[in-house]
């Protein structure tokens, strides 16, 4: 294992200092350091960019949803999905599947790899998982989940927890009754994306009806969708009827965002050389993390332009990472940019938070 750069002093105080407004949790048994959380993404949420993620403020996270049967029939590459780096603290393993019986064999490997909870995915809407039974599709027929749950949890000694939709559609919205059962079979809490199945990721997440589930809900209640920006985080916190809120897209372009929810300054404290800085932390983790060249250069283009996004000259800097050929030329490429944002006192992002981003699925 390299060793991973530290922080310099400057961002290091500057991340201290919005840790400490931070107020700890608890969700049944499971302690959180923030009660803003990661959401799982699928080929995102994977060991280095949980532990980034949780050294830039996140409560917890939970893992990449990870299949079933790919652990149960030993495939490497699944397997090692299950990987967790030995800083991280409060993770969850996210596992997904229609067959209560492989959850339960799957859900027995992963707690071995020492998470502090396996998260089932009942809100993948991808149709490559809903047509096999899985994730939201599990939404669709409520009197199996019983059995469901308690088949899995049977085979684990640490807390299950699950995250769902509203419902599979506009005229099925069923995530009370999924919520009651779920606390009838001692699950330690519930994460809701404020969306049905059929939307996918369109229009907007409904969050007056997750404010309505959580006011009356008996198992602690997480709410997730739309919180792109340190303003909405901020709002939504100081009047939510939710124990904890989710984040997923929203790092994707601001990953200092579960601290800036915490600075009542409309701007960021954090600028081009702190993301340079966190960029090379990352560089470092995955680097460790993956032994293949191709994937190290794929999963790093497209984390450093999301974390890119609304700075000056962007567009032009997009096209030039993704004509980078190594690993090296794109840490190259990014270190001259953020460099010459910083030399030129360009430090304000703007982005159109109205404009879809990632609507193809991700977990």
């Amino acid at each position: 294992m390299q060793k991973t750069r530290p922080f310099s002093n400057d961002l290091q105080q500057k991340i201290d200092t919005l840790k400490a407004r931070r107020q700890a949790i608890q969700l049944g048994s499971i302690p959180f350091s923030s009660p803003l959380l990661l959401a799982p993404m699928s080929a995102i949420c994977n060991a280095p960019f949980r532990l980034l993620m949780e050294e830039l403020g996140a409560g917890g996270t939970v893992s990449e949803l990870i299949s079933c049967h790919g652990i149960n029939y030993g495939n490497v590459k699944t397997r090692h999905m299950l990987t967790i780096h030995e800083r991280e603290e409060n993770i969850g393993i996210q596992l997904f599947g229609e067959d209560p019986d492989a959850m339960a064999e799957s859900a027995k490997v992963a707690q071995d790899y020492g998470p502090k909870f396996i998260d089932i995915n009942m809100g993948c809407p991808v149709r490559k998982v809903v047509s096999k039974g899985g994730g939201s599709a599990l939404l669709k027929d409520t009197r199996k989940l019983g059995h469901y749950f308690q088949t899995i949890k049977n085979q684990i000694q640490i807390p299950l927890t699950v995250k769902i939709r509203t419902g599979w559609d506009q005229d099925n919205i069923n995530a009370p009754e999924v919520i009651h059962i779920a606390k009838e079979e001692g699950l330690e809490f519930i994460a809701i994306h404020g969306r049905t199945r059929t939307q996918q990721y369109l229009g907007q997440a409904d969050w007056q009806l997750l404010e309505k589930m959580a006011a009356t809900s008996p198992l602690p209640f997480i709410g997730n969708g739309d919180l792109h920006t340190a303003q909405m985080v901020r709002d939504r916190l100081k009047s939510t009827q939710c124990q904890a809120l989710m984040l997923g897209r929203g790092p994707l372009r601001n990953p200092f965002l579960f601290l800036d929810a915490f600075h009542e300054d409309s701007h960021s404290w954090f600028g081009p050389k702190d993301y340079l800085e966190i960029i090379n932390r990352l560089a470092d983790y995955i680097e460790d993390y993956s032994n293949h060249p191709r994937a190290l250069q794929v999963q790093m283009r497209k984390l450093i332009v999301w974390f890119a996004a609304g700075f000056s000259r962007v567009a032009k800097f997009r096209g030039e990472i993704f004509a980078t050929k190594t690993f090296d030329e794109t840490i190259h490429v990014t270190t001259q940019y953020f460099l010459e944002l910083e030399a030129e006192g360009l430090h304000a992002k703007k982005i159109d938070n109205e404009r879809p981003f990632m609507m193809g699925g991700h977990g």
